[in-house]
C-alpha cells in the first residue's frame, strides 16, 4: 500500500517539473533573447522592455482566465494545448525580423507559458503538500536548466537569435512530452470547498497574499530581462554569463531540493522574511557591482533566494485558498506586476543610461513584500503552535 503512492507522486513530480520548466523557459531565458535582438535588429531598452512585458501581461492573461475554473481544470489537458501553442509560437519567431510581428509571437508565448505555469499550480494543488511538490518540481527544472544555461548562449554564437528561438522551440516540446505524466480530471471536493468556492471574495488573507507576490515580483524581476545586459555592461559576455547563471540554477535545484525536504515542519515567517530579504539584497548588488566575481556571487543568492521565496508564498496562497484557485490568481500576480517592472527598467535604463538604480529598488519592494505577508504567516505560525498534537493509534 506504502508503494503505490510514493510512485505517484514521483510521477506527479516529474510532470510538474517537466511543466514547471516549459512554464519558466520564458522567463529564464528572455533575457538572452532580449541581448540577441538588441545587437542584431538594434531595438531599443524600451523596446525590449515593452517586449518582454507583452509576453508577461499575456501569461499573466492565461493564468487568470484560468483561475475561476481552477478546480474543474485538467492539469494534463491545460500543459498539451500550452505546449502546442508555444512551440509554433517560438518557431515562427525564428524567421520573423520586425518589431511588431515578433511582439504578436511574444503574446501568444507568453500566452502558453500561462496556461502551462496554471497547470503546474493546479497538479501541485491536488497533492497533499503543494508547496512540497512545486520545490520538487522547481528542482528538476532548474537542473535541466543548468545545461541550457550554457547550451543556449551557444547556439547563439554560432546561429544567432533565431537559431535561440529555433532551440526554445525544441526545448518546449521536449518538456511539453514530460507533461503526460500529470494527473488528468478534476480536483476532488473536500473539507471547506464548496461547488461555489470559485465564486467566493478573495478575502484579507487573499489580498495580503498577492500584495505580498505583486512587490516581490515588480521589485526582483525588474532586472531579469536585462540581466544579461547588466552583465554585458561590466565586461561579462553572453558565454561567460551563462556559464554563471548554470552554476546559479543549479544550486538552486539544491536549495529547493532542501527546502522540499523540510518545508512541511518549517514556520511560515521566519523562513518567507529571510528569503524575501535576501533576494532584494541580490537585486541591489546585481545591478551596483563591477567586479565579476561579484556579480557571480550576486546572481547565485538571487537564484537561489527567488526559488525559495516563490514556493513559500505560494504556500501561503494555498493555506488561504485549497481550491487552487488563489495560488493560480497569486502566480498570475507575479507574472502582471513582472511586466510593469520590466517596463519601468527599460525606462529607467534609457533614462539613465544604465541599470544601476533597478536593484536598490527591488531590494525596497522586497521589505514592503515582507510586511505585507507578515500577519497572514504570523498568524499561521500560532495556530499551528496552538493546534492539538495528532495523536497515533494501532
Amino acid at each position: 500500500m506504502g508503494t503505490a503512492p510514493r510512485k505517484s507522486f514521483a510521477l506527479t513530480v516529474a510532470g510538474i517539473g517537466a511543466a514547471t520548466g516549459a512554464a519558466h523557459i520564458g522567463n529564464n531565458f528572455t533575457t538572452y533573447l532580449v541581448g540577441g535582438l538588441i545587437d542584431r535588429y538594434g531595438f531599443t531598452p524600451v523596446q525590449m522592455g515593452a517586449w518582454s512585458m507583452a509576453e508577461t501581461l499575456a501569461y499573466a492573461a492565461a493564468m487568470f482566465l484560468v483561475a475561476p475554473r481552477a478546480q474543474g481544470t485538467s492539469a494534463r489537458a491545460l500543459a498539451i494545448v500550452a505546449t502546442l501553442l508555444v512551440v509554433i509560437a517560438q518557431a515562427a519567431s525564428a524567421g520573423l525580423s520586425l518589431y511588431l510581428p515578433l511582439l504578436a509571437g511574444r503574446v501568444a508565448t507568453g500566452f502558453g507559458f500561462g496556461l502551462m505555469n496554471s497547470a503546474v499550480n493546479l497538479a501541485a494543488g491536488r497533492t497533499d503538500h503543494p508547496a512540497r511538490a512545486i520545490s520538487a518540481g522547481i528542482a528538476v527544472q532548474t537542473v535541466l536548466f543548468a545545461a541550457v544555461n550554457i547550451g543556449l548562449p551557444m547556439v547563439g554564437a554560432s546561429h544567432g537569435v533565431s537559431g535561440m528561438f529555433a532551440a526554445l522551440a525544441v526545448l518546449s516540446a521536449v518538456f511539453g512530452l514530460g507533461t503526460l505524466l500529470l494527473p488528468t480530471g478534476r480536483a476532488p471536493v473536500s473539507g471547506p470547498v464548496t461547488a461555489g468556492s470559485h465564486r467566493a471574495p478573495i478575502g484579507p488573507d487573499g489580498w495580503r497574499v498577492l500584495a505580498a507576490m505583486a512587490l516581490f515580483a515588480f521589485g526582483s524581476l525588474a532586472i531579469w530581462p536585462f540581466m544579461e545586459r547588466a552583465a554585458h555592461a561590466i565586461g561579462l559576455p553572453a558565454t561567460t554569463f551563462g556559464r554563471y547563471q548554470s552554476l546559479a540554477t543549479l544550486l538552486s535545484a539544491a536549495g529547493n531540493l532542501a527546502l522540499m525536504a523540510v518545508v512541511a515542519r518549517l514556520p511560515r515567517l521566519a523562513p518567507m522574511a529571510l528569503a524575501l530579504g535576501a533576494c532584494g539584497i541580490a537585486c541591489a548588488l546585481l545591478t551596483t557591482v563591477t567586479a565579476p566575481g561579484l556579480f557571480a556571487a550576486a546572481l547565485i543568492l538571487y537564484n537561489v533566494s527567488w526559488f525559495i521565496t516563490y514556493p513559500l508564498l505560494l504556500g501561503l496562497a494555498y493555506s488561504t485558498d485549497p481550491t487552487g484557485r488563489l495560488a493560480v490568481m497569486t502566480t498570475g500576480t507575479w507574472l502582471l506586476f513582472q511586466s510593469l517592472g520590466s517596463l519601468g527598467a527599460g525606462f529607467i535604463a534609457q533614462g539613465f543610461g544604465g541599470y544601476q538604480p533597478v536593484g536598490p529598488l527591488g531590494l525596497g519592494a522586497c521589505v514592503l513584500a515582507i510586511a505585507a505577508a507578515w500577519p497572514l504567516a504570523a498568524r499561521l505560525d500560532r495556530m499551528r503552535l496552538s493546534a492539538p498534537p495528532v495523536l497515533k493509534t494501532g
